[in-house]
């Protein structure tokens, strides 16, 4: 194995051809680690000084990626973190060939270690449980005599999907089987209209991208402080083009008499529809409950298209649990000297 670092902003150019095509060949395949998302998260943000490890075999091909970056921070000194860390990403890992998985783990823990002056501390977040970084790169790095804290950062609650909409209803508990079906029924006799529409190509995306940015920001005051940043504006949009090129962006709206109630800007990569964010006209329709209305939608138009994950990504919020939500968990790896309280899980 021979470990490259790369620094200069082109290499996401150069990488572009066998990025995601090593994505695919790797346990790590989620829409976050892709090479579209982390273009765009570095060219949006770009809060350090790019330190890529390229992993490649004797015959040239890409066999890992740490999509690393260093940041200079006033206490720790100089920090390799994830590319996507931490605010507008939801799960991070490093990406590596499953058929040489643990020779390329090894090589990556070796070189951190030969070259352990060029930084100061790892701070590796959104991790899944189930990651490479968590369950494999950890250990690697002790047995290079790295100290290191495994510390749970938060959950993420998802439903492991039926086949059919009736089995989903049964999974919910009594209660709040009864309260979503008296939401539904209650929207639907509340106003003389009730629909629902994905953006697909009969719609201008920026025209809904604007949409959904005025319900997302009305939703809450923190979100509405969010967008302020144009830096995060510029990452929605570009973001939101990219993947849906792809095939990977499901923006839906939930319309009350003609006007826009409720939205969901999901993902849908590979078995599974990611929740990524939402938007809502509390002041005038709140009282109906459109948020919950379009969700169970979406949950209704997985199933029938056989997904067989509908994850709510980060966050504890109560409606998730609600509508059937189990955690998963998302860790930080940290050395030790610099991991903050509380505890260590191990």
């Amino acid at each position: 194995m021979k470990i490259t670092v790369l620094r200069q902003p082109d290499l996401f150019e150069k990488l572009q051809p066998e990025w995601n095509a090593l994505l695919h060949r790797s346990l790590s395949d989620r829409v976050f680690s892709t090479w579209e998302w982390q273009s765009i998260w570095w060219s949006a943000y770009q809060p350090g000084e790019l330190w890529v490890l390229e992993c490649r075999d004797e015959a040239g091909q890409l066999v890992g990626l740490a999509p690393w970056f260093i940041q200079e921070q006033p206490i720790r000194g100089r920090v390799v973190r994830g590319i996507g860390c931490v605010d507008v990403t939801d799960y991070l890992d490093i990406i590596v060939d499953s058929s040489c998985q643990q020779a390329v783990i090894d090589s990556i823990a070796c070189y951190l270690s030969q070259h352990r002056d060029e930084f100061d501390a790892i701070d590796l977040c959104n991790l899944p449980e189930d990651s490479v970084a968590y369950t494999q790169l950890a250990p690697a790095l002790q047995a290079q005599e790295f100290s290191l804290d495994l510390i749970q950062q938060e959950v993420c609650p998802v439903i492991h999907l039926p086949s059919t909409w009736e089995d989903y209803l049964e999974l919910l508990d009594k209660k709040q089987r009864h309260e979503l079906k008296r939401k539904l029924r209650r929207v639907e006799s509340a106003a003389e209209k009730i629909d629902w529409y994905l953006v697909s190509s009969e719609h201008d995306l920026d025209t809904e991208l604007d949409r959904f940015l005025d319900l997302m920001a009305a939703s809450h005051p923190s979100k509405a402080e969010f967008l302020i940043d144009s830096r995060n504006v510029d990452f929605f949009r570009r973001m939101s083009h990219a993947l849906y090129q792809n095939g990977w962006l499901q923006l839906s709206f939930l319309t009350i008499d003609g006007v826009a109630a409720a939205a969901y800007l999901n993902f849908t990569y590979r078995d599974r529809v990611l929740v990524y964010n939402s938007g809502l006209s509390i002041d005038t329709y709140g009282h109906l409950s459109p948020g919950i209305v379009l969700l169970a939608h979406n949950i209704k138009l997985a199933v029938e298209r056989g997904y067989r994950v509908f994850d709510f990504l980060r966050g504890n919020e109560i409606y998730k649990y609600r509508m059937g939500g189990q955690d998963t968990r998302i860790f930080m790896l940290m050395t030790r000297n610099d991991a903050p309280e509380p505890g260590v899980i191990q």
